[in-house]
């Protein structure tokens, strides 16, 4: 910035009124915990006092992650506080509050309900609906008063590395009747709805938290396959619709759908008729922040028709340049006061609590009663795994992404604590140091470096932020038939990704026993492991 514009910013910011009405479109991340000791992520998380510093100066929302249920709904009480006025307060939920937060509902991602939806539709659009129900029963109870989800992306590309499993379908009728459904039961219990990534992130094989990835498609391809699942949510009234950080260049060949006036204004506002909110997605990722600094991402952001910014790298810099581009003409006062506007029209359609702050937390029974339905209706399995004579044992075979990111396996986990109460000692494969791999692609496992016995595997593969493909590039179809081989395969058990189960299933004997749920929850584990007789049924709280 130069010194003339820099002086313009600062005359800009000395108005008080124009710099609260800038800070308002302002979304910053910060953790669900209590202490700055607590942050999980400090390079994004900000500390206690720049958090109550920003939402004293009027920044109008906070996205958060971490801590448990009850201490979520004690520090959204907390912020609200801080700011004085209402706050959105929003949280990356998109398999119910306790995807993230400990002690709410945990239930499989939305594709589990794409896959019931071929064989039982409206079975499946009646639990999504429950879905957005639950979701936001136990948003409301911790404060939450927006979600961000669904996701309208098609996942009609089984190599996409960030969506997966987070998305509602595989095909567009299927996701769009799904994810509006979602809405619906969402938006009725009084919980603002995110529509995204738009105009559709499912066919991409690149992930934008590290780079920008491209979407080649022609404007008819998109308006076949990913365009209508978010004409389904702005149907059903969708609060908020948030941007991808994609190169479309059918739709813009110089800027990223988050920057481009031609996909926000000219398509989404004008073509598809929205109205309400348009958030950026994080501008901290890669695929924005490897080519912008933090205060141009944000104008341009605005510039293309934005309305809220989630998560500026620096958003003190941000509202800086901001100001810059109001003093210098390049946006307008009335262009953020139109913005301001939806937000507070937004707001205004919740009821008061969720205009307020949370009520106690307090768990509720037909939550419990729906993670237990979904996870009966999207199990599949056969066989059951042969009881080991008394004295002898096996190895319990697990694969994860990461081992330091696994909250769905703590040490009382079905995954860990049945198999070893059925016999079966662990052995952990963790990111990519697993020293068991051989390099040989037709017995890729060292299997002396194994405890000797029969082996049950169980996979936790999903596509993740961040980690891409993870395991879906090892070499499980041989490590399968080479366990075969050697007459040590006792079971299969895959949580998550279904492509992978897909892929392993064709690779075992019918006699061999095989699992498969879309969850990893321990709730999922239970229900996998039951079925496959390594759990019994009346442990765990779980009946089928």
């Amino acid at each position: 910035m130069t010194s003339g514009a820099a002086a313009r910013a600062d005359a800009a910011l000395s108005d008080g009124s124009l710099r609260r009405l800038i800070a308002e479109l302002i979304v910053v991340r910060a953790s669900g915990h209590l202490s700055d000791g607590q942050r999980r992520y400090p390079r994004w998380e900000l500390t206690n006092r720049d958090l109550q510093h920003l939402l004293q100066e009027g920044v109008g929302g906070v996205i958060l992650l971490g801590g448990s249920a009850p201490e979520l709904a004690l520090r959204t009480r907390q912020l609200q506080t801080w700011a004085g006025r209402t706050l959105l307060l929003c949280a990356d939920v998109e398999e119910g509050v306790g995807q993230r937060f400990e002690g709410a509902s945990w239930l499989v991602p939305p594709l589990a309900l794409g896959r019931l939806h071929g064989r039982a539709p409206q079975r499946a659009l009646a639990l999504a609906e429950a879905y957005g129900r639950c979701t936001a029963r136990d948003a409301r109870a911790v404060g939450l008063n927006w979600v961000l989800g669904p996701v309208c992306d098609v996942n009609n590309n089984p190599a996409n590395p960030v969506i997966n499993v987070r998305a509602w379908g595989e095909d567009p009728a299927t996701a769009g009747a799904l994810a509006a459904a979602f809405i619906r039961g969402l938006q009725a219990k009084g919980v603002l709805g995110c529509a995204k990534h738009f105009p559709g992130h499912g066919d991409t094989s690149g992930d934008s938290h590290l780079e920008l990835p491209l979407l080649g498609h022609d404007r008819a391809r998109l308006e076949a396959v990913e365009l209508p699942p978010f004409r389904s949510a702005i149907a059903a009234g969708v609060a908020a619709v948030m941007t991808a950080h994609l190169s479309l260049p059918a739709l813009d060949p110089q800027r990223p759908a988050t920057l481009s006036p031609l996909v926000l204004t000219g398509l989404l506002r004008g073509e598809l008729g929205f109205d309400g909110l348009v958030v950026t997605d994080a501008l901290v990722m890669e695929a924005i922040a490897a080519h912008h600094g933090a205060g141009e991402a944000t104008v341009l952001a605005l510039e293309a028709g934005a309305d809220l910014v989630l998560m500026p790298a620096d958003a003190h810099a941000a509202i800086t340049a901001i100001a810059a581009a109001v003093a210098s003409g390049r946006l307008s006062r009335e262009r953020l006061e139109a913005s301001a506007r939806r937000r507070r029209t937004a707001l205004a359609s919740l009821p008061e609590q969720g205009r307020t702050e949370a009520d106690p937390w307090q768990a509720t029974s037909p939550d419990l009663e729906l993670g237990r339905e979904l996870v009966v209706a999207t199990l599949e399995a056969r066989g059951r795994v042969r009881p080991l004579p008394a004295g002898d044992a096996g190895v319990n075979l697990i694969r994860v992404d990461q081992a330091l990111h696994a909250p769905f396996l703590p040490a009382t986990a079905p995954a860990l604590s049945a198999a070893a109460a059925a016999g079966f000692r662990p052995c952990l494969l963790a990111g990519d140091t697993a020293s068991l791999w051989s390099g040989d692609t037709e017995a890729p496992l060292h299997l002396e470096r194994l405890a000797e016995g029969p082996v049950l595997v169980q996979l936790f593969v999903r596509g993740n932020p961040f980690r891409g493909h993870a395991a879906d590039q090892e070499p499980w179809p041989a490590a399968l038939r080479q366990l075969l081989r050697a007459g040590r395969l006792a079971g299969l058990a895959v949580y998550g990704s279904p492509y992978l189960w897909q892929q392993l299933l064709p690779v075992l004997p019918p006699e061999v026993p095989a699992a498969y749920s879309p969850g990893q929850m321990p709730l999922a584990q239970h229900a996998v492991l039951t079925a496959l007789g390594v759990e019994r049924s009346d442990r765990g709280g779980f009946t089928d």
